[in-house]
């Protein structure tokens, strides 16, 4: 009698390790995954973003460096990750990462100008991140960079948030979901592998 109930018992340990996550449990939501580029071709150089600040940069003037590319907008529920992209770009701007961000209404989330956007991020979230002048970032009227992304690397953002990272040499190497954190662990490592790299310049 006491020998099938141990067994009973072992049985019932064995079944519940490996049973399923329940819905609401963490694995439930297991964390994206980057796409990686599927071209080795670099981003021409003579793409270029008009910024708040005044200036015009054309991607040629961050070769050398790892450029992380962010379709952004104020009102959205993953704007909190301005104050990521912040401490990354405090953390690892030294090392050569450019965090660019670009706001754009297409979702219907961003305020009415660059230059409102740009005053909110910094009083909001402490962001002072350059930031190119309302763009979209869909559709045929997209910026020439995400049209570009999207007929060569097949990418278009579906949301804002969407990342992409772009190596010293202008190539594209991964692009994010809206979800990806900035400083998680998944996200960082692409980033420092690319910082890891030889200047190109």
């Amino acid at each position: 009698m006491r020998l099938s109930l141990i067994l009973a018992c072992m049985l019932s340990c064995v079944s519940f390790a490996t049973a399923p996550a329940r819905a609401d449990g963490p694995a439930a939501t297991p964390e994206p995954i980057a796409v990686k580029a599927r071209s080795a071709m670099p981003v021409p150089g003579d793409l270029s973003f008009d910024l708040v600040e005044g200036e015009t940069v054309s991607l040629a003037d961050f070769r050398g460096k790892v450029v992380l590319v962010v379709n952004t907008a104020s009102k959205c529920g993953f704007a909190p990750q301005f104050t990521e992209l912040q401490e990354m770009s405090e953390t690892y701007g030294r090392d050569g990462l450019v965090i660019l961000t670009v706001p754009s209404n297409d979702f219907r989330q961003e305020l009415s100008t660059a230059e409102e956007a740009k005053r909110y991020c910094a009083l909001t979230f402490g962001a002072e991140l350059p930031m190119a002048q309302l763009a979209k970032v869909k559709g045929p009227q997209a910026h020439p960079f995400y049209r570009w992304m999207r007929e060569t690397e097949g990418f278009e953002p579906s949301w804002n948030f969407n990342k992409v990272l772009l190596g010293r040499d202008g190539s594209v190497i991964a692009t994010y979901p809206a979800s990806a954190e900035p400083l998680s662990a998944w996200m960082l490592g692409d980033v420092k592998a690319a910082l890891a790299t030889a200047s190109q310049g």
